[in-house]
């Protein structure tokens, strides 16, 4: 008797079909085919064993468990309890009317147990578009589809639970995530930054030229860097910026939510993530930490992990040259590719760089005789921040040591609040203006002024004649490239959006060159 059960495998940030075929017939022995890793053959030993301790026989016939298609490879153990499940309905153990029609995932233990796996936002979102009537995953893991709507997700603890739902037995109706007791609450991301190491901008005394900065690239989801000698408080500028940042969208929340699941860190209460992550790796990381990557899966890496959010990198002239390098294209592109000799995996990758760096070796060039470097390290070393990097970075701040009055004083400073109402505001216009973008003009949408392409640049930022010849001027004085040209009126369309203003400005484009001081002179001059 052959029997089929839906599964699924993620493929970066989507799932595609699997189906798991088996077949009893006479003979001998059970044979697993259809390109599985180890992980996939070895749940041959835990099913059989999970059965038998449940009460269930292996029938003494031959056993064919086919994972089809068979030319793509199977990887996890989230194909132990559809095999299960295969070997009970084939040998008519038990009836199961809605086998078929269901998306069925998860991993036994050997006491009939299901347990967790990664993926299952993107495997919801498959039985959606499969037209299936819901999915049966892992309690824990079901948690996370608790508000994804459209399809009827079921969370079970072990195999009889599933037998239940699938043999159309009464009161499987408190499995369903949206019957759950335990209601989404908003948590810190896992291994991003906690609430308790949030600052509040009041509490940084000074540097108002740098927190106006970080308020723009906040409203607009701008690149920024800090530069400064060490105690000047470009980690906590940084850190206090996740405190000012809005909260996301349902598509933002959506798109996020999807790369921690795949990645197996969503959000430890269930439902979607909607903190935006902050993530800050030290230089020291490699770099399929950073990108991605995987001998055996291909997992997102902190860029992903930072999509709609930021991604911190303190001590970037320390960062070795091709991590900074190879942040190019993602920058530009918004999105990462990993190829490997037989995949090749696409991941979102929409996030704000904010990096911090001192000025020279030893960090004290411009506190009066403080520096040691010669003119030539001091070159030297900011200059490991090619061109290249520095053209995708909108915001470039220079962070000076605060005025010792001021810091005995601890002068009153505005609230993280009082910033964040009008990040807030500048957000919802740009909300308004990119509606109904989402998969028109780009897979992923566009969501903030940062992300606009050229043909959006065109229809939400048109210039008046006196913009015109101002940019043309500090162009042609600066030497800019085209990309800093787009970028300047990106961030003059931020700077008229936080001032309420229709159109842009000409103060708005002489206030966002300004932020462009490296491409124009030197600071180790």
């Amino acid at each position: 008797m052959l029997i089929n059960i839906h599964c699924a495998k993620c493929i970066g940030t989507d799932a595609v079909p699997v189906t798991v075929e088996v077949d009893i017939t006479n003979g001998l022995g059970i044979h697993l085919v259809g390109l599985a890793d180890a992980a996939v053959k070895e749940s041959l030993l835990r099913t059989i064993t999970a059965l038998q301790s449940m009460g269930y026989r292996i029938p003494g016939k031959k056993i064919v468990i086919n994972l089809a298609p068979a030319d793509m490879h199977k990887k996890g153990s989230g194909y132990d309890v559809p095999i299960a499940l295969g070997i009970i309905a084939a040998s008519r153990q038990r009836d199961l009317p809605l086998l078929e029609k269901f998306m069925i995932m998860g991993e036994l233990g050997l006491d009939g147990s299901v347990r967790d796996i990664p993926g299952s936002l993107p495997i919801a979102e498959l039985a959606k578009k499969s037209d299936l009537i819901g999915c049966i995953l892992p309690e824990h893991s079901a948690l996370e589809t608790m508000e994804y709507e459209g399809v009827d997700v079921y969370g079970v603890k072990c195999l009889e639970d599933v037998l239940n739902i699938l043999s159309c037995t009464e009161g499987c109706e408190n499995l369903l995530t949206r019957n759950h007791p335990v209601r989404y609450v908003a948590e810190d991301i896992s291994d991003s930054i906690k609430e308790s190491d949030i600052m509040d901008f009041k509490e940084i005394i000074g540097q108002e030229a740098a927190k106006r900065g970080l308020e723009i690239a906040a409203a607009g989801g701008h690149n920024a860097i800090l530069i400064g000698s060490p105690g000047s408080g470009k980690s906590s500028l940084a850190k206090a910026l996740a405190g000012i940042l809005p909260p996301m969208t349902l598509e933002e929340s959506l798109q996020t939510s999807k790369v921690y699941s795949v990645a197996g860190k969503a959000n430890p209460a269930g439902g979607l993530i909607k903190q935006r992550p902050f993530r800050a790796p030290h230089y020291s990381a490699s770099l399929n930490a950073l990108l991605g990557g995987g001998s055996d899966t291909i997992l997102p890496g902190e860029i992903s992990l930072a999509h709609n959010g930021v991604l911190f990198m303190d001590e970037f002239c320390e960062t070795p040259k091709k991590i900074i390098e190879a942040l190019r294209a993602p920058i530009e592109d918004r999105k990462i590719i990993i190829s490997r000799l037989k995949s090749k995996v696409e991941y979102p990758a929409d996030f704000m760089l904010i990096a911090a760096a001192n000025p020279c070796p030893c960090g004290y060039y411009g506190e009066g005789n403080r520096c040691t470097c010669t003119p030539a390290k001091r070159l030297g070393y900011i200059s490991r921040l090619s061109g290249p990097i520095m053209d995708r970075i909108d915001i470039q701040l220079v962070v000076s040591r605060v005025d010792a009055r001021r810091l005995v004083n601890r002068e009153k400073a505005e609230s993280s609040a009082d910033i964040a109402a009008r990040v807030l505001k500048a957000r919802e216009i740009q909300r308004r203006r990119f509606a109904g973008t989402l998969k028109q003009n780009d897979e992923y949408g566009t969501f903030c002024n940062a992300s606009m392409n050229s043909s959006q640049l065109e229809q939400f930022c048109p210039l008046s004649k006196e913009c015109r010849i101002m940019l043309e001027k500090i162009i042609e004085r600066n030497g800019l490239s085209a990309r800093a040209c787009t970028r300047i009126i990106k961030l003059a369309r931020t700077i008229a959006d936080l001032a309420q203003a229709q159109d842009i400005l000409p103060e708005h484009i002489s206030e966002a060159a300004g932020y462009r001081f490296l491409d124009r002179q030197n600071i180790m001059e």
